[in-house]
């Protein structure tokens, strides 16, 4: 028996989508003040293309490939849910998973690097940004990796498929973030 939260809906939608709805809405507020913030700022120092010279722009064309193939995956997730083949849904989910933690991966090479070259969160205020939006995005991906992690070993028992689209649409959104992300401290130089 399915617990009643999954079954009530509110506003004609489950209280799930919805809740995952009001999520993304509060981290489109947290993340659009960071960027916004982040824009005038860097509209007004001409200095910042200095120090955005120093970002590698080739580590995160990887990492945006990585996260747009991860979101893929959770489409994948999200159609064999649909189809009530949780054990495949379950895989792809796994293999979002993987691609999270490439993400993760490729991020700590990357700050490693950097951090060794002297661009710290203390060296000025354009790393100040960069650490702080690409590091809250990173919490992001792995808080997602961690709640699909759940959601998967829930799916490979055939149990709460309807979990998979809402934690693909939470993953989306991480996607998207990125995709503003890049350009903005990436390419923008």
């Amino acid at each position: 028996m399915r617990p009643i939260a999954t079954t009530r809906s509110a506003s004609g939608m489950p209280t799930g989508l919805l809740a995952v709805w009001w999520v993304v809405a509060s981290e489109i507020v947290i993340f659009g003040g960071l960027l916004a913030s982040y824009l005038m700022y860097r509209l007004s120092h001409d200095s910042w293309s200095e120090q955005a010279a120093n970002t590698n722009t080739a580590i995160g064309a990887t990492n945006t490939f990585v996260l747009l193939t991860s979101s893929f995956l959770a489409v994948s997730a999200h159609a064999a849910a649909e189809k009530g083949d949780g054990k495949k849904a379950a895989r792809y989910l796994w293999y979002t998973i993987g691609g999270a933690m490439t993400f993760v991966a490729i991020k700590s090479f990357e700050w490693y690097t950097e951090i060794t070259h002297g661009f710290t969160i203390t060296s000025n205020t354009f790393w100040s940004f960069y650490y702080t939006a690409a590091g809250i995005h990173a919490l992001h991906v792995i808080a997602g990796a961690f709640i699909m992690a759940i959601v998967a070993r829930e799916a490979a028992k055939g149990l709460e498929l309807h979990r998979v689209e809402l934690i693909g649409i939470y993953w989306h959104f991480v996607d998207i973030v990125w995709i503003f992300l890049f350009p903005l401290l990436y390419i923008a130089k």
